[in-house]
């Protein structure tokens, strides 16, 4: 019987390298001169912490972050960020969660509208992730297609496709 996985995962070397390019692109920007701006990634986590002089520097990084994520493939709806916050020597820091894997009631949100086509596919979540059986694998392209139309504000990846 085909199946496939609904899941959502993040590149963690993509992001690496989308924050070194910031990191450069920063460096030669003019409105950043004489501003100590950083971009820490921890791995283990999952968090990036942004640190700039002020609002628009802010606004500005995390724009220049969000390009080149696009550049690299991963999803900015994987960035989850908190409020700004104050920090040492009156900068401001900011941090961004990197959301991996479909939370419940995310997951559940997904079989609804699964289920609400009435094709001829059984969805069933497991952990992170959202199992698509079928008996033909047209009915499971055009889940895949469904999914693709809805936003459930996370990423969606379908991996995994048997035949």
């Amino acid at each position: 019987m085909p199946s496939m996985d609904v899941v959502s995962t993040v590149d963690m070397q993509e992001v690496d390298n989308a924050i070194n390019n910031t990191t450069k692109e920063v460096a030669t920007r003019y409105d950043f001169r004489g501003v100590e701006t950083t971009i820490n990634l921890n791995r283990k986590d999952k968090k990036l912490v942004l640190e700039t002089g002020d609002d628009m520097k802010l606004k500005a990084l995390k724009d220049m972050l969000v390009a080149h994520l696009v550049r690299r493939s991963v999803d900015p709806k994987s960035l989850e960020y908190k409020e700004p916050e104050a920090a040492s020597g009156g900068r401001l820091r900011q941090e961004a969660v990197i959301q991996e894997g479909i939370e419940k009631s995310k997951a559940q949100a997904i079989v609804k509208a699964i289920k609400a086509t009435k094709l001829k596919v059984q969805p069933a979540i497991q952990d992170e992730q959202v199992r698509v059986t079928g008996k033909k694998i047209d009915d499971l392209q055009e889940v895949i297609q469904l999914l693709k139309d809805q936003d459930f504000g996370v990423p969606l990846q379908f991996v995994n496709m048997k035949r």
